[in-house]
């Protein structure tokens, strides 16, 4: 697959005609999205094509054209995606938000970015304007609902008049995300338009030939995450597969199985957190699954074999990052799959496990998992901060920071944030196996481990875990368990009972928040 394969992403390039212009010319009654409310909508391709020329006429009214940023301030629904073409019509780069955001990230990532126009929930409107002061170059607000002046109904911009395309190159940004800041102030991630295309060999793979006839497409992740945006969202409209669109104000397993269940559901991602809570849960029968994709962290055997048992349907790893996404996969069905196992280079990305002096690592070693550059999924830039752009992209790879080993067929298995690394006796231990042998008992439902100062062996491993309600389990038992399943010395020397563990905005587990001082 990778020796027959070829790039063949158009010069010319908008990710509003591709996502949705071309389907609204040929089958403009073709569902794009199917909102679960309250209150349930329907929305077609002719639906997104009007509502985003109408807000995309009201933001060039008022000023926003090429290069403006305009900031997305919503919870998963239509609008947000409404939002999305509409910037890039104008040529204008996309920044999603999440909505759970504080005063200060909220304050933080409006001011680096010099937003200069934001798209909001009415929800969150108050908290947005009571930072207005502190941000000069934001000029336009628009909400939902009810706005009042200044503010400007989204509802109104969306049923304005029509407007032209920009003339966008494959090169020209069109989206920023922003990374979660797990080791520094979080970056803006400027991505071009060519980078959709960067995404879809592994969605391919990873959704099990994706898209088939009467696919449905589902993710509980927000769509400020490029998970939920990339890893789902933005695809389903591309491919003409419809789009389930519902908030979970908090994620409940038995919810979401129902949603699958009556949406009928055919291909989903789901974080792996989320498919470790649906594992304590009974699945219900009338499921149509039959391909998950997750990534983000690494998952166990024992929880792809009940995917595989109780779902009947693979779950397919990926890996990437902000900066350059989706670039290895573990799939059922194209490669031998190896428990623990990140997987293989994508068909069309360059990745290898470089060690010192920018070598090839031999099988079993340590190294760091860089990207070959260039890449039509990797980042133009980081957005005003070119010393670490110039960090990031070294030597024609960009470093990822995250370790990895190979396995003797080649295969990547992740080892550790390259700052998650615990060194104790002399070893260099990484946390994901110890946690995910953790995680393979019955009544625990989540697991982090950190290294804590030690004076005889530089730092010991602590685990943090999260039991089941109601759930009794020794220290000795998830140590014998650790020890059977990763080895002796990577044993915890202390294991600490939590209710719940600090997340980022993105569901990940920050393990930093856990370290001592």
């Amino acid at each position: 697959m990778r020796a027959g394969f070829r790039w063949d992403i158009p010069q010319a390039l908008n990710l509003a005609e591709v996502c949705c212009e071309r389907w609204a010319r040929a089958d403009p009654d073709r569902v794009a999205v199917r909102h679960i409310g309250p209150p349930d909508e329907a929305w077609t391709y002719g639906d997104l094509s009007r509502a985003s020329d109408g807000l995309a006429a009201t933001l060039a009214g008022q000023g926003v054209g090429p290069g403006d940023r305009v900031a997305i301030f919503m919870a998963q629904n239509p609008r947000v995606l409404v939002a999305h073409l509409a910037a890039w019509k104008l040529g204008a780069v996309s920044l999603p938000l999440f909505t759970l955001f504080g005063a200060d990230a909220l304050r933080y990532r409006l001011a680096d970015s010099g937003a200069k126009a934001v798209v909001a929930d009415g929800a969150v409107l108050d908290l947005l304007m009571g930072l207005r002061a502190d941000l000069p170059e934001l000029e336009v607000v628009l909400a939902t609902g009810e706005a009042p002046a200044p503010v400007l109904s989204l509802e109104e911009a969306m049923s304005g008049g029509a407007t032209s395309m920009a003339r966008t190159s494959a090169e020209d940004p069109a989206v920023m995300i922003y990374t979660s800041g797990t080791t520094g102030d979080p970056k803006g991630v400027l991505h071009a338009h060519r980078f959709l295309y960067g995404h879809l060999p592994c969605m391919e793979l990873s959704q099990g030939g994706f898209p088939r006839k009467g696919d449905i497409g589902w993710t509980p992740a927000d769509w400020a995450w490029i998970g939920g945006l990339m890893d789902m969202a933005v695809p389903c409209l591309f491919y003409g597969v419809p789009l389930i669109s519902h908030r979970f104000a908090k994620f409940e397993p038995e919810a979401a199985y129902d949603l699958m269940r009556r949406e009928g559901v055919s291909n989903a991602f789901i974080p792996p957190t989320a498919l470790r809570m649906m594992r304590q849960a009974r699945a219900p029968d009338g499921l149509r699954l039959r391909a998950i994709g997750s990534g983000g962290e690494a998952l166990g055997a024992d929880l792809l074999d009940w995917a595989r048992e109780t779902l009947h349907c693979p779950i397919n790893e990926f890996y990437g990052q902000t900066e350059a996404n989706l670039v290895v996969a573990a799939c059922d069905g194209v490669m031998e799959r190896v428990p623990g196992a990140m997987g293989l280079a994508v068909p069309g990305h360059e990745v290898a496990v470089l060690g010192p002096g920018d070598k090839p690592v031999g099988a079993g070693d340590v190294g760091e998992v860089c990207v070959a550059a260039p890449d039509p999924v990797m980042m133009l830039r980081y957005w005003n901060k070119p010393e670490a752009t110039a960090k990031k992209v070294v030597n024609g790879w960009l470093r990822t920071g995250d370790l990895a080993t190979l396995t003797d067929s080649g295969q990547l298995v992740f080892h550790a944030r390259d700052d998650d690394v615990i060194t104790s006796a002399g070893y260099r231990i990484g946390p994901v196996e110890i946690e995910q042998a953790l995680c393979s008992h019955a009544d625990v439902t989540m697991a982090a481990v950190v290294g804590a100062p030690d004076a005889l062996r530089t730092e010991i491993v602590v685990a943090h875990v999260v039991l089941r309600a109601g759930a009794e389990v020794t220290d000795d038992a998830l140590k014998a368990l650790v020890r059977e399943k990763v080895s002796a010395h990577v044993v915890p020397r202390r294991i600490v009972r939590a209710e719940s563990l600090p997340m980022t905005a993105t569901g990940k587990i920050l393990r930093r928040a856990l370290r001592p001082d």
